[in-house]
């Protein structure tokens, strides 16, 4: 097993602990750049993709091998039909996110989102939850490939 490949399974292992990984050059190992700010951006694009209210277009953001734990279901999500299906039910309240809180960690072709956000519903009711993204760069692109999202488990008075 070459040094680079431990490396990257350790990583992976490690659940992406650290801010950056101590690795070779991004370009010696294929590494596509990514900056935080460009994976917050990537949650902007999933949100925006909410708006749409088409489940199609939220589903694109997601890895074809991608899980979604959401937040009002109790089914995981590890099918594109499954996560598809979740979607046309969850679009029906016009959800809107808004994080509140977040810290990111960027490694080789995978990149973390981790905090807190509120979605608001056109009925007025809103929800605090707790996330994660795992954004994996698939054929060119940066997919979700790990979604995992749970209602505060505390009341969190209104601001």
């Amino acid at each position: 097993m070459t040094m680079i490949r431990a490396a990257s399974i350790a990583a992976t292992v490690l659940g992406l602990s650290a801010p950056v990984f101590a690795q070779a050059p991004a370009a010696a190992q294929g590494c596509q750049p990514i900056t935080e700010k460009q994976v917050t951006a990537l949650f902007d694009r999933w949100n925006a993709s909410l708006q749409t209210l088409d489940p199609d277009k939220v589903v694109a953001n997601y890895a074809p091998d991608g899980v979604l734990l959401a937040t009002v279901s109790n089914q995981p999500r590890t099918t594109t039909a499954q996560i598809h299906d979740y979607f046309v039910k969850f679009l029906k309240g016009h959800p809107e996110g808004k994080i509140d809180s977040r810290v990111v960690r960027i490694g080789c072709n995978v990149a973390q989102d981790v905090g807190t956000y509120t979605f608001a519903f056109k009925d007025g009711k809103k929800v605090h939850a707790r996330y994660t993204y795992v954004y994996e760069f698939v054929n060119g692109d940066w997919k979700i490939a790990h979604h995992h999202s749970s209602a505060m488990p505390e009341t969190v008075a209104a601001k």
